[in-house]
């Protein structure tokens, strides 16, 4: 890679949305402009874990020309609103308005960058868009469901940790309480039915196909590892049905999960190397 040149730090603003306002940091473009990136956020925890790589890839992908929009959700990171009143179709709203203002920037296809429930957003998005230049996906879930069961299980830990037992019926149980119309408190998020039942019928299997490229990247533990023969599976059902879908594994660790705050600087070379791939 060549080397970065310095770049003006990024600007942080409020975006007026519905409802409320989101926290925007956007990475100006140093140079002439070759591209320009809405990085939709990984969910909860998850999200607060990632930050750091997030940062570092932003001021990376800036340095060479292309221009990054960060975007705080509705109900989550410094945007307005509760995470109690979070809700998918609010989060896709705010992707469009997002991608809106982008457009206002420069007069260039927009990429979509997705981090985990992020990835499964931007495909969500992407569906009804005939405008991106390509999809990037870190890591994405690809089973919203399985990804509910994850997060729920989060508290039958918590619970067990702190009492001594988890909810009699375990995950079920938990199911069902959301089904019946209660919130629940989980690693210090609030999550709605309303927003546990999107997360739980979304799954890469159901998508649309995106009218763009698909660059899917998953970390793995150890160099030349292979991708789980799962998502592996679930990649290949995608490319069967026509997607323009590219996989590739990075070596590096699970930064967005891990105890501690760690980086994996193989996943923002090999980001940068293929949106500078991209037709300026």
């Amino acid at each position: 890679m060549p080397a970065a040149p310095s770049h003006p730090p990024a600007r942080p603003f409020f975006l007026q949305a519905k409802p409320g306002k989101r926290f925007c940091l956007y990475h100006p473009p140093q140079g002439a402009t070759r591209g320009m990136v809405l990085h939709l956020p990984a969910h909860a925890e998850e999200m607060n874990k990632s930050r750091r790589m997030v940062a570092r890839q932003a001021r990376l992908l800036a340095q060479h020309g292309i221009g990054v929009l960060q975007l705080d959700l509705y109900g989550c990171g410094d945007s307005e609103g509760d995470a109690a009143d979070a809700r998918w179709d609010i989060w896709r709203a705010d992707a469009e308005c997002a991608l809106a203002w982008l457009r206002t920037q420069a007069d260039i296809a927009p990429t979509l960058w997705g981090l985990r429930l992020g990835a499964l957003l931007a495909l969500d998005v992407a569906r009804k868009r005939n405008d991106l230049a390509s999809l990037l996906l870190w890591q994405p879930v690809t089973d919203g469901a399985a990804y509910l069961t994850q997060f729920l299980r989060l508290k039958l830990a918590a619970d067990m940790l702190a009492a001594g037992k988890g909810e009699a019926g375990g995950v079920d149980a938990l199911r069902r309480r959301l089904a019946e119309g209660a919130a629940l408190e989980i690693a210090g998020y609030a999550l709605a039915p309303a927003l546990a039942a999107a997360i739980d019928d979304i799954a890469l299997a159901g998508m649309v196909r995106p009218e763009c490229a698909v660059q899917w990247l998953d970390v793995v533990p150890q160099a030349g590892r292979a991708m789980p023969q799962a998502r592996a599976a679930a990649a290949a059902r995608c490319v069967e049905q026509g997607w323009q879908l590219s996989t590739q594994t990075i070596h590096g660790p699970a930064f967005w999960s891990s105890q501690e705050i760690t980086e994996a600087p193989a996943l923002l070379d090999a980001s940068l190397a293929l949106l500078m791939k991209e037709p300026a």
